[in-house]
């Protein structure tokens, strides 16, 4: 059996959806640079927990990504503006990070912007690409958007 044989195969055997999240994952890794996925949005204690998937394909380590943020409440007001700091992210190996929302309950939150990169350096790193070549995906009911 020849190589990719065997990786359909074992796909296969793990189920159909298995095989949606493989392609996709792999379209992501073929398309360069940087990918920023809302992936959960979770309550935790009256705030809510929100998880990106961030996937660096720049071709070079970032050593520090700090992306300025608005939230949005559920009406489209402005609830804040903030920093996520998605500290260093290594070339084509996925990270999870989590920020937590005081005070405010996933459902109060209808929009996250990305309004710009803070910092975005890296050896070899040319100024703008983390915004010039940013993706934005979301698997929650709250919209991502730059």
């Amino acid at each position: 059996m020849k190589p990719i044989q065997t990786f359909l195969f074992a796909v296969t055997l793990a189920g159909p959806g298995s095989l949606a999240f493989a392609q996709d994952a792999a379209d992501r890794a073929a398309k360069p640079g940087l990918q920023i996925e809302l992936n959960d949005a979770a309550d935790v204690d009256g705030t809510c927990r929100i998880s990106f998937l961030v996937e660096n394909g720049l071709g070079a380590d970032l050593s520090g990504a700090v992306f300025e943020t608005v939230l949005f409440d559920a009406e489209g007001a402005v609830e804040r503006l903030t920093l996520f700091d998605m500290r260093d992210l290594p070339t084509g190996r996925p990270r999870v990070r989590q920020f937590q929302i005081d005070g405010v309950p996933c459902a109060g939150i209808g929009r996250i912007l990305i309004n710009g990169a803070q910092t975005c350096t890296g050896e070899g790193v040319a100024e703008g690409v983390c915004m010039d070549t940013l993706t934005l995906t979301s698997r929650t009911d709250i919209e991502l958007l730059g």
